[in-house]
């Protein structure tokens, strides 16, 4: 199967420092993200369901981006990118996730992130 990258946009009224934070500590993480969530150094251990999934941290911009490398991944291209910045125009915070899955799973991985992305909003207040 072809794995396939896929981008997804939202808007919110948290600020890129709150949100950062929601991707960068464990007990923000288990609040929105996964069950469970060890973060040693650069590797982020998370847990869903009891099943482990380890990704390193290879790019950290604080309060502006944060890129991922799954140790279990096929290509050693592929990543999960998450940039966020304010609007100059609205003042909303930005977030872009960039992820990658198999060409037949896009619109349920897209699903998925709406899905989290709303108790993520729900969390951070906006």
């Amino acid at each position: 199967m072809k794995r396939t990258s896929y981008e997804m946009e939202f808007i919110f009224r948290a600020s890129p420092a709150i949100i950062y934070k929601f991707f960068t500590t464990p007990s923000c993480l288990i609040r929105w993200f996964c069950d469970q969530v060890d973060i040693t150094g650069e590797e982020y251990v998370f847990e869903w369901e009891g099943t482990e999934e380890i990704a390193n941290l290879v790019e950290n911009i604080e309060n502006e981006r944060l890129r991922f490398k799954w140790e279990d991944a096929d290509d050693e291209e592929e990543y999960l990118e998450i940039r966020m910045y304010k609007s100059d125009v609205t003042n909303d915070t930005i977030l872009e996730i960039t992820d990658y899955c198999d060409d037949d799973e896009v619109e349920d991985q897209k699903r998925l992130w709406e899905s989290q992305i709303k108790v993520l909003r729900q969390e951070t207040g906006g």
